[in-house]
């Protein structure tokens, strides 16, 4: 009889471990919205060091100790950057660089629209341009860097302080508002 228990007891407890077991499922869909809920990213990455290419030419590189994924977010799926970032993107078969470096950014995978803050630093390596603020809006699609922020433009002849700043990618065709210092101009330019 106690051996008989025993089989009993035992089959009972094999037969709901098995249950437990293939009740346990992983759906991706449900995981995602949970992490969504709870509004937690659905990767990290640690030291991450991304090159993007377009056409087998390297286009850009992207550096950061920290890479929060949030693209399970249904309207607007977006990359956060909390440990800071540097991007460096070469134009012209790499022969003109720009670097970007902040120490927080979040990068907007829909509008393709990033925001970069906490010394924020632009240099352009061609033209020896230099721009330092607090905060950059940089539209990627667009190529074109924009901040109503503070800003401090170097330039190889001059320094310019303001607020509100313009530009395209590599720094070039400047629209400054609100500025202090002196800016070299040719006739043809005003």
């Amino acid at each position: 009889m106690r051996i008989v228990k025993k089989h009993i007891f035992k089959s009972i407890a094999v037969i709901g471990l098995i249950a437990m077991l293939f009740s346990c499922t992983n759906d991706a869909k449900k995981v995602r919205d949970l992490l969504a809920d709870k509004n937690l990213p659905i990767g990290v990455a640690k030291n991450a060091y991304h090159v993007y290419k377009d056409s087998g030419k390297v286009t850009s590189k992207l550096i950061t100790p920290v890479l929060h994924d949030f693209s399970n977010r249904e309207k607007h799926p977006y990359n956060e950057f909390p440990k800071g970032i540097k991007i460096i993107t070469y134009e012209n078969e790499g022969k003109d660089s720009t670097t970007i470096t902040g120490n927080y950014a979040l990068s907007y995978a829909k509008t393709q629209v990033s925001e970069i803050k906490g010394n924020v630093v632009v240099y352009n390596h061609t033209d020896s341009l230099k721009l330092e603020t607090n905060q950059l809006f940089w539209d990627q699609r667009e190529k074109y860097f924009f901040t109503e922020d503070g800003f401090r433009l170097t330039t190889p002849s001059s320094t310019i302080d303001g607020y509100g700043f313009e530009s395209k990618q590599d720094l070039s065709k400047w629209i400054l508002k609100d500025i202090t210092g002196e800016v070299e101009t040719k006739q043809g330019d005003l």
